[in-house]
């Protein structure tokens, strides 16, 4: 594989990558670069997260080596999104959960490895590079930073500003040469790129992935259990949540059901060799077959394709693709319900 058809790989299905240049000069200059994306093991992951783990089997083929990072600690420091008392449980969860997205988009989770924040950021070197991070960056630069991460208020705990540097310095600490992350991160990682230079670190590359729309419309919420799919809902919940999804005949902002298809069906489809197919009466045209996305998006755009035909063909192929997580998940209720006592106890 060439450098270009290794950089096509980094890139696609992605929201910006910054730059393109960078990463085509990092994979022409080093053999296997590495990549890091670090998450906060705070809430259920759900589809949001799988389209964005379902990208570390593009690195991984592009010959990258791969980190992720469970932020133990950052999960407390964003106002104690996760008590204390259970980070431990949510962090084990997230390792099973992640390395079972990643073994669902056809990788090899074996091939990446899983680091704590708690294995390394309380050691003396991470801590006095941090402390000087603390001195040079000014508070209205560690919020402007955060501000899509971190949750916000106007008496905003000092967890929260901390977190944004220990990100930023997660990058250097963890030899990375990507930062990957999806796009709400990129003010972070752009402070990442602006100071790690002034602390013996390399600029980062950064590859962002999209932000999926929700199913009722505008941004996916993590509150609101109808915007999104989680990884244990069974063939039925998730049929019920796409034919009530916000999917208007032709239309395609903040359409989530053709953003479920485009960053995680297709992908995996095409990992597969596989094609999507929407069964449709003789009556209406009969079936249709895609092997890529964006003829099916003309068709939708055009009216060739209508929504009460696109969704239970959605609907079903969603569903296979996350049913070997939400086996892994649920064959291990313990792990669940120790990590989320209040659903699953």
């Amino acid at each position: 594989m060439d450098t270009a058809e290794r950089a096509e790989l980094v890139s696609r299905f992605t929201e910006e990558v910054v730059t393109e240049e960078e990463i085509h000069d990092l994979l022409e200059r080093e053999d296997t670069p590495h990549a890091y994306i670090g998450y906060a093991p705070t809430g259920e992951m759900h589809i949001g997260h799988f389209t964005t783990m379902r990208k570390l089997a593009d690195f991984l083929r592009a010959d990258l080596d791969v980190t992720v990072l469970i932020a133990d600690l950052h999960a407390h420091l964003d106002d104690e999104k996760s008590p204390f008392e259970l980070l431990d449980a949510r962090s084990t969860y997230y390792r099973e959960a992640i390395r079972g997205m990643i073994d669902a988009a056809g990788a090899d989770p074996e091939q990446v490895e899983f680091v704590r924040g708690t294995d390394y950021q309380l050691s003396e070197p991470y801590t006095l590079e941090l402390y000087r991070m603390m001195a040079e960056t000014t508070l209205s630069r560690a919020q402007r930073a955060g501000s899509e991460v971190v949750r916000q208020s106007d008496n905003p705990k000092l967890g929260g500003l901390i977190y944004t540097l220990m990100q930023s310095l997660d990058v250097g600490a963890l030899d990375a040469d990507i930062a990957y992350g999806g796009i709400d991160q990129r003010g972070i990682y752009m402070l990442s790129r602006e100071i790690l230079p002034d602390h013996g670190y390399e600029k980062p590359a950064c590859v962002f992935a999209p932000l999926l729309s929700g199913l009722t419309g505008g941004k996916m919420s993590a509150s609101d259990a109808a915007s999104k799919v989680n990884l244990t809902d069974d063939a039925d919940a998730v049929d019920e949540k796409i034919q009530q999804a916000y999917c208007p005949a032709g239309e395609v902002e903040d359409n989530g059901v053709l953003e479920y298809l485009r960053f995680l069906v297709f992908p995996v489809l095409d990992e597969r060799g596989e094609s999507f197919v929407v069964e449709r009466p003789d009556e209406y045209g009969g079936d249709l077959t895609y092997d890529s996305y964006d003829p099916l998006e003309s068709d939708f755009v055009s009216g060739e394709l209508h929504p009460a035909d696109l969704k239970p063909a959605a609907a079903a192929a969603i569903s296979e693709v996350i049913d070997p997580v939400r086996e892994r998940l649920l064959d291990q209720p313990d792990l669940l319900a120790e990590a989320y006592p209040e659903t699953y106890a």
